[in-house]
């Protein structure tokens, strides 16, 4: 189907260009939303007799857009949701429910507005796009996370979802501490370091008999 488009829509073209969509795409999406035309005399000859005032409702909006965005824009949600061990969520995030979390901070925005391919089923931190305008878009950030202190360490850049990442950094922490800050004395220091030597040379002497039993 051949039709004028009253607003810039992205792949297709800006205001007053008319094209060709499928019939099913301008009559499920672009017709009743008022965003094109069909591309008759009759109304080639309405669009260009509004056009003036269509430009100016256009420039209006994106105006009101270009405003909401400056708050909107690299701004950050919390949701809490339950979830497993490894941050599969036990259902799922929605557009409705960002919606309602933009509600609830004072942006008014449609289910519609929400570019979200599938909805979010793992905690984390993810990205979400918000067409506020056909030229005006802004990103926000959704936590998702299983209490208020995981969002708190998925938002300093912490990956919750993998279960042995708290105890891996545990174990990297301690593998760093310089036993002579403990000691005073640096014989002791000394002493420590080579009980934690023999103490893991008996466990690797220990798995390797272990070893030899299972193979004999």
């Amino acid at each position: 189907m051949q039709i004028i488009l009253l607003e810039r829509i992205a792949k297709l073209g800006q205001m007053g260009d008319i094209v060709n969509v499928k019939d099913g795409y301008a009559r499920n999406y672009l017709l009743p939303q008022g965003k094109a035309l069909r591309a008759n005399d009759a109304n080639k000859a309405r669009f260009e007799s509004q056009r003036v005032e269509l430009e100016a409702r256009n420039l209006e909006r994106k105006k009101e857009a270009d405003g909401v965005n400056g708050k909107l824009n690299g701004s950050s949600y919390v949701l809490i949701r339950s979830a497993g061990e490894t941050g599969q969520l036990y259902g799922s995030v929605s557009t409705r429910d960002i919606a309602a979390e933009l509600d609830e901070n004072g942006f008014k925005v449609a289910r519609s507005q929400i570019s979200l391919q599938n909805p979010i089923k793992t905690i984390g931190l993810h990205s979400v796009e918000i067409v506020l305008h056909p030229e005006v878009t802004s990103m926000i950030t959704i936590n998702v996370a299983r209490s208020g202190d995981e969002a708190t360490r998925q938002a300093a850049g912490e990956d919750l979802t993998n279960p042995n990442a708290a105890f891996e950094a545990q174990e990297a922490a301690e593998g760093d501490i310089d036993l002579e800050e403990i000691f005073e004395n640096p014989d002791d220091a000394e002493l420590a370091a080579e009980e934690d030597g023999e103490e893991e040379a008996a466990v690797e002497e220990e798995a390797a008999d272990d070893g030899e039993e299972a193979a004999s």
